[in-house]
């Protein structure tokens, strides 16, 4: 257990370091800027290598919603759920860190940018409401789920599980970094709202909930619709 419970530390840490770190270090940087494409590439890209890398471990979860996502749908114990969150949040709050020590290094740096945080309102990149951002939230999350759920079906063609979850989220951060700045993922979400504080911690609220309700429906609804020899 202490070796899940260390590589879902290690896979969320390397998705905030990778996903977060290309939106603060290289989504504007002059000249060769990675944008939004480049930013959602990466997202994609860290839950790709880790899919490979820890899968065999701990399952690659590297979010509260996609253990919550597997639990619902009956393919994760209850007893190993809040240990999974736990190093999941933890893992993120340290590669939320390193990102903010990288960052700081550069003169001028301030965490008002927001060291890439989940927002609506004004602190949504395209000042989406709160409703467009629950909605985007769960719906995406939902999403996500379903496919994680058919990828890792025992029918499922089991090598290529990691490059489809991965393409899922990199089309997911395409769709929503203009709404929410993109979470699916409440740890992500919470690594970086703890280091930048203010509204960043008032909206986080809406980057647990959101994600965790779609998951939890979409492990209603792939245990039903899947084949029953899951």
């Amino acid at each position: 257990m202490l070796k899940k419970l260390v590589a879902e530390f290690i896979g969320t840490f390397w998705l905030v370091l990778g996903g977060c770190g290309s939106a603060v270090l290289a989504a504007a940087f002059p000249d060769v800027g990675i944008g939004l494409l480049g930013v959602s590439l990466a997202f994609g890209l860290t839950v790709v290598t880790m899919a490979y890398a820890i899968g065999h471990i701990s399952g690659c979860h590297l979010n509260p919603a996609v253990t919550v996502g597997l639990w619902s749908g009956g393919r994760f114990p209850t007893s190993e759920v809040i240990p999974y969150i736990f190093f999941q949040v933890l893992g993120a709050i340290v590669g939320a860190f390193v990102l903010y020590v990288i960052a700081s290094g550069q003169a001028g740096f301030s965490l008002a940018g927001g060291l890439a945080s989940n927002g609506y309102g004004e602190h949504s990149p395209g000042n989406y409401n709160l409703v467009s951002g629950f909605i985007t939230e769960f719906v995406m999350t939902f999403m996500f789920l379903i496919v994680i759920l058919g990828a890792t079906h025992k029918l499922a063609t089991p090598a290529m599980a990691g490059l489809a979850i991965g393409l899922a989220l990199t089309l997911i951060h395409l769709i929503s970094i203009p709404v929410t700045n993109t979470s699916v993922n409440p740890a992500r979400s919470t690594g970086p709202a703890l280091l930048v504080g203010d509204w960043a911690m008032s909206q986080l609220w809406l980057f647990w909930l959101a994600p965790l309700l779609g998951a939890v429906v979409a492990g209603w609804v792939y245990r039903w619709l899947s084949p029953q020899t899951d």
